[in-house]
């Protein structure tokens, strides 16, 4: 779906971040269903277990396999049907995830972000969250989520996300290992 890679850097408080943005022509309340609601969920990425109101759920990729262990991601901010953000460690580090929505005219407009915690991880995680939001757009478009080929992400959109890398600061990169 996106030849073309769709991230760039922005700031989140004081934070470098890359961010993507999805349109959708639906209602905000089905797009946060799609990004909250487990079933809804598991079409594009995956599904999570536990009670949001302890703070936390557990999360596993079903993308990514049979053998995916759920890992805990800590819930920072949930604000219906606006803001979501969550925080995850796992094996290939940390994970900030602030998912944004806004809906004006009948469209409704996600706004994804990472926080930027090791900059040269970016060329990896880019092409992968390009891959992974637009599995959510086909999911959305009641679409073949499995026509969306990851061969069609990595490495194509690589430089893309090394040249946005290398713009990050260094003085900004030594602060990247502190969360929001």
């Amino acid at each position: 779906m996106s030849a073309t890679p769709t991230g760039y850097l922005s700031r989140k408080g004081d934070r470098d971040s890359v961010s993507w943005e999805r349109t959708f022509r639906a209602p905000i309340a089905d797009v946060w269903a799609s990004i909250t609601e487990p079933e809804r969920l598991e079409r594009w990425i995956g599904t999570w277990t536990g009670d949001p109101a302890d703070g936390f759920v557990m999360f596993a990729m079903t993308a990514e396999g049979e053998d995916v262990q759920a890992q805990r991601h800590d819930i920072l901010a949930c604000e219906r049907p606006t803001l979501l953000r969550v925080e995850s460690v796992d094996e290939y580090g940390s994970w900030f995830l602030t998912l944004e929505l806004a809906e004006a005219d009948g469209v409704t407009t996600l706004t994804f972000s990472q926080v930027v915690v090791d900059a040269a991880s970016i060329e990896n995680v880019g092409p992968g969250w390009e891959y992974y939001l637009d599995r959510l757009v086909t999911a959305e478009t009641d679409g073949d989520v499995e026509s969306v080929a990851w061969d069609d992400y990595y490495p194509a959109q690589r430089e893309h996300y090394v040249a946005l890398a290398e713009t990050i600061e260094p003085g900004v990169r030594a602060r990247l290992d502190q969360p929001t």
